[in-house]
C-alpha cells in the first residue's frame, strides 16, 4: 500500500476504534493525527517519514533515546530465556537482580522493593502499605493522608484521593477518601493572595509555616505525607523552594508520620541527580518509581520501603499480617532486564553529569523565550521545564480556556520539527536525558517560534 494511503487508513482506524487518554475525542476525530512508526535516538518518525525531536521523552519515560542497541540487546537476550513468570510463590532472576541494584542506589534505608506496572500503582501500593502498617502496629487512629494542593499522583482511586487537581479529579469526588491538603509553596500563583509583582518570596516562608500548622493540627491522625519532591510535574512543573522537602521530612519525623516520595516523574536523572530526594539529603519511608525505571521500553514500577515498615507485616500465617496486593505482571523479567541495562548505561555514559551540563545549556536557550511578551514564567529543574503562557504579562492574567493557547503552540511546534506537550497553558519540555546541545537548540528555537506565532 502506498505510504499516503496507509497513513490515511491508520488514521481512519484510529478514529473509529481508539479512545486516547486525556483527550477530548470530539476534537480528536476532527484532526489528522500523527501516527508514529519508528524511533531513532532522540527522534520520532511518523508513517510518512517525517522526523520530530521527542521533546517530552514519550511522556517523560525515555532516558537513553529510542532503539538504544544495548537496551534492545537486553530485551532480546531475556526473550531467549523467558518473557514472564509470576512472582506469586516464585522468584525470577531479573527481578531479584534489579531489586538489589535499586536498593544500592536508593536513598539510605530503603531496603525492600515491591514491583508493579505504573506510577499510579506504585503510589497506590505506598498508600496501602502505610495504612496497613499503622493499622496493625498499634496506631489504627492514623488513617488519613496529607498531600499537596495541585498534586498529581496517578489515576487509580487511591492515588486520585491524594491528588489535588480539580480538572482531573473533581468528577470522581464521591468515590474518593478525604485527604488533608497543604498549599503548594510557589510564589507566582501565590496561595496566600499576594500580587506576583509585589511578592518578595514571603509566600514561600508562609508555605513553610502553613505545612507546619497543618501537621500540628493533623499529625496525630496521619498515616503518611505524600509529596512529589522538588517539582510538581502535572501541576505545570511547579518548583519548590530549596529546603522545603527537608522541612517536610523533619515535620514527619516530629509527628510520627511516614513520608512517601512520589518520584515517578522526577526520578532517574531528570532533576540532575538519580533521585530528586538526594538534593536535600532526604530519605523517605516509601519511594515510588516508574516511567524512567525501564528507560521507556516497558511498563514497570517499584515501591521501595524500609526494613522497619517491612517487618511490620511479618507474623504467623494465621495472624493475616500479609500485604494482600499484587499485579499479574509484577516484576516482569523483560522490563527488569531492560531496567538493569539502563542502570549500566547511567554509569558508562556518565549520564547524570551530562544532564547537569545539558540543563545549563537549556537554561541559556530559554532566555530568549523568557523575553516573549506572553511568557509569564519559565520554571526549570534539571531538564524538567514548564513555560507558562499568559494573556497579559503585567497582571499574569490567564488566557481564556477556549483559546487553547498551549495546545496551539504544541501543534505549531510540530511544523518546526519538535513534539512537545502542554498542561493547559504551560508548555512542557522534557527531552530524553541523552539529548544533545544541538537538539536543545532546536527545541528552544522551535518552541519559541511557535509561541511567537500563536501569541502574536
Amino acid at each position: 500500500m502506498p505510504t499516503q494511503a496507509r497513513t490515511a487508513t491508520l488514521r481512519e482506524q484510529d478514529k473509529r476504534h481508539l479512545w486516547h487518554p486525556f483527550t477530548q475525542q470530539a476534537d480528536w476525530v476532527q484532526t489528522d493525527p500523527l501516527v508514529i512508526e519508528r524511533g531513532e535516538g532522540n527522534w520520532l518518525i511518523d508513517t510518512d517519514g517525517n522526523r520530530y525531536l521527542d521533546g517530552v521523552s514519550s511522556l517523560w519515560t525515555n532516558v537513553h533515546g529510542h532503539r538504544r542497541p544495548e537496551l534492545d540487546a537486553a530485551l532480546t537476550e531475556q526473550l531467549g530465556k523467558i518473557a514472564h513468570s509470576t512472582l506469586l510463590g516464585l522468584g525470577s532472576v531479573p527481578s531479584i537482580e534489579l531489586a538489589a541494584r535499586l536498593t544500592d542506589i536508593a536513598p539510605q534505608g530503603l531496603t525492600r522493593v515491591f514491583y508493579s506496572d505504573s506510577g499510579s500503582t506504585a503510589v497506590e501500593i505506598a498508600l496501602k502499605l502505610a495504612f496497613q502498617f499503622c493499622l496493625q502496629n498499634g496506631a489504627p487512629e492514623r488513617s488519613k493522608f496529607a498531600s499537596m494542593h495541585n498534586a498529581y499522583h496517578g489515576d487509580t482511586i487511591g492515588s486520585v484521593s491524594v491528588g489535588g487537581m480539580d480538572l482531573f479529579h473533581a468528577t470522581y469526588r464521591a468515590m474518593l477518601f478525604d485527604s488533608v491538603k497543604v498549599e503548594s509553596p510557589y510564589c507566582y500563583r501565590c496561595p496566600f493572595g499576594q500580587e506576583p509583582t509585589q511578592c518578595d518570596h514571603q509566600c514561600d516562608k508562609q508555605c513553610f509555616g502553613h505545612v507546619a500548622d497543618v501537621m500540628e493540627r493533623h499529625g496525630h491522625e496521619l498515616a503518611a505525607f505524600v509529596i512529589e519532591p522538588l517539582v510538581q510535574g502535572a501541576a505545570g512543573q511547579i518548583t519548590h523552594p530549596h529546603g522545603y522537602l527537608r522541612h517536610v521530612r523533619e515535620l514527619c519525623d516530629r509527628h510520627g508520620v511516614l513520608l512517601i516520595a512520589d518520584e515517578v516523574a522526577v526520578g532517574f536523572g531528570k532533576t540532575g541527580t538519580m533521585f530528586a530526594c538526594e538534593q536535600e539529603e532526604v530519605s523517605p519511608d516509601l519511594l515510588c518509581l516508574a516511567k524512567g525505571i525501564s528507560a521507556g521500553y516497558l511498563p514497570l514500577a517499584a515501591t521501595l520501603t524500609t526494613e522497619r515498615l517491612y517487618e511490620g507485616f511479618l507474623g504467623r500465617h494465621e495472624d493475616f499480617r500479609t500485604f494482600f496486593h499484587g499485579h499479574t505482571f509484577t516484576g516482569n523479567p523483560l522490563a527488569c532486564a531492560v531496567a538493569i541495562r539502563s542502570l549500566d548505561l547511567f554509569a558508562s555514559d556518565c549520564l547524570l553529569e551530562h544532564v547537569r551540563d545539558i540543563a545549563t545549556h537549556l537554561a541559556d536557550g530559554l532566555k530568549p523565550l523568557a523575553a516573549l511578551p506572553h511568557v509569564g514564567d519559565i520554571r526549570q529543574r534539571g531538564i524538567m521545564t514548564g513555560i507558562e503562557l499568559v494573556a497579559d504579562r503585567s497582571t499574569k492574567a490567564a488566557y481564556d480556556v477556549a483559546e487553547r493557547a498551549g495546545h496551539r503552540v504544541c501543534m505549531l511546534a510540530r511544523e518546526h520539527g519538535v513534539i512537545v506537550r502542554n498542561l493547559g497553558d504551560v508548555i512542557v519540555l522534557m527531552p530524553p536525558l541523552s539529548v544533545t546541545h544541538e537538539e536543545i537548540g532546536l527545541l528552544c528555537t522551535a518552541v519559541g517560534k511557535a509561541i511567537a506565532e500563536v501569541t502574536g
